[in-house]
């Protein structure tokens, strides 16, 4: 299908998803002839798109790169191997993504965030302890508005960015004020081809930053940063000087900076050992960002995390009901497991993208009562674990959690965080 009206197009955006719609608008306000293309014979984007850019061509299904085009614009959906990237390879032609083009005409300064876990967490944070130091702040791109909805606003103080995989894949440069990369972990290997063409992804989000925060248990990251002036690092041990961890003093754990004692653990809202951790790498953001400390150790004192992670849901019989359905591969899961008192009834399951669950079953080790599965990987969740305790399997989520509660005594949590994507299911 084409709803060709201009065919001097020299963009050729692949998918119209959020992404492509805004990849759209910043076209049209450019004045840039652009075709649009999808795989899907109706994608839901399309009388949106027709709205916004009526003259440009759209096609929809199969098609060819039109033989004029300069550069390909591609959405974070789109798999590197699919056909017409390939043929633009071969080619030679520029393969961008959105962040790519909002690198190049930011006129503010921004903070890049990424990592396998906790970047909306910390994303968040930043944004919260920007506008705590009076900044004006805008925060986008993986969350929130897509990044070049972003220039269509006055420049703010400054920007604060999430960044997935997918999305740095197909940026070459990243000029941000600070880069972030928080963790890495096995994650979207259904996608990537290899763990270590994950971490090589990962790691372009310091490609020509001014300044960096590193997590200290990635060894390679120091080497990757070798070159930048301003580095700090973060983690849950004891930090050095000029950097950010865990101090233990009289019996009581404190978030620190070299051996300054900045706050409680306790004190923290949010819940977790991985939202401790957090807490660290935003503030060493922040830091390198230039903001006050008072104000970012005000906003985390007052930060009770976002929706579905690790939100206590309700307390029933003495039974704790706790959703962390964005523990969506397995070391966000076991973050959780490891975050939770007592006994637990884990329900898991979904999609795990190529993921090794049998390293599900050490921290569930005398505290799993019982394993309440579903989705497609129900199976290979129930062989890593069916040594551990009973497992059990429900059609659906609201199957999962009335098992669940059927399983659970006073004392025990019921956890929903799922090792896997869940495709609709939560």
């Amino acid at each position: 299908m084409s709803a060709a009206i201009n065919t001097g197009s020299k963009d050729f955006v692949l998918g119209l998803g959020a992404t492509g719609l805004s990849i759209a608008r910043y076209l049209h306000r450019k004045e840039l002839d652009a075709t649009f293309f999808d795989t899907r014979t109706a994608p839901p984007g399309v009388d949106e798109l027709k709205a916004i850019y009526p003259q440009a061509e759209i096609l929809l299904g199969d098609a060819a790169l039109p033989a004029d085009v300069q550069r390909i614009i591609a959405s974070p959906g789109i798999a590197d191997s699919h056909p017409l990237l390939a043929d633009a390879r071969k080619s030679k032609i520029e393969i961008v993504s959105d962040i790519e083009l909002f690198a190049r005409e930011a006129r503010a300064p921004f903070i890049a965030v990424t990592g396998s876990n906790g970047k909306s967490t910390v994303t968040t944070l930043l944004y919260h302890m920007c506008r705590a130091a009076g900044l004006e702040v805008y925060a986008g791109g993986n969350l929130g508005e897509p990044a070049l909805d972003l220039l269509d606003k006055a420049p703010p103080d400054i920007y604060v960015l999430e960044l997935s995989s997918f999305q740095l894949q197909r940026t070459q440069s990243l000029p941000a004020e600070v880069s972030i990369l928080l963790n890495i972990s096995p994650d979207h290997l259904d996608w990537h081809a290899s763990i270590d063409e994950y971490r090589q992804t990962k790691y372009r989000v310091y490609r020509e930053a001014k300044s960096a925060v590193i997590n200290r248990a990635d060894k390679r990251a120091k080497k990757i940063v070798s070159k930048i002036s301003r580095v700090t690092s973060f983690g849950t041990d004891e930090p050095a000087d000029g950097h950010y961890g865990i101090r233990e003093e009289a019996g009581e754990h404190f978030l620190a900076r070299g051996e300054t004692l900045l706050l409680a653990t306790t004190d923290l809202v949010m819940l977790g050992r991985h939202n401790q951790s957090n807490a660290l790498a935003a503030l060493a953001a922040g830091e390198l960002a230039g903001l006050d400390m008072s104000s970012m150790l005000q906003v985390l004192c007052e930060f009770p995390g976002l929706p579905h992670r690790m939100q206590t849901v309700n307390t029933i019989g003495g039974v704790t009901f706790v959703n962390d359905s964005k523990a969506t591969n397995v070391a966000a899961a076991i973050a959780s497991i490891e975050s939770i008192d007592g006994p637990i009834i884990l329900i898991a399951g979904g999609v795990g993208k190529g993921a090794d669950f049998t390293e599900l079953s050490a921290p569930l080790e005398n505290r799993l009562r019982a394993a309440v599965l579903i989705g497609e990987d129900a199976e290979k969740i129930s062989d890593a674990l069916d040594t551990v305790s009973p497992v059990y399997f429900a059609d659906d989520m609201n199957d999962a959690v009335r098992n669940a509660a059927l399983y659970a005594e006073a004392g025990d949590t019921v956890l929903l965080a799922p090792a896997c994507a869940s495709f609709d299911q939560f």
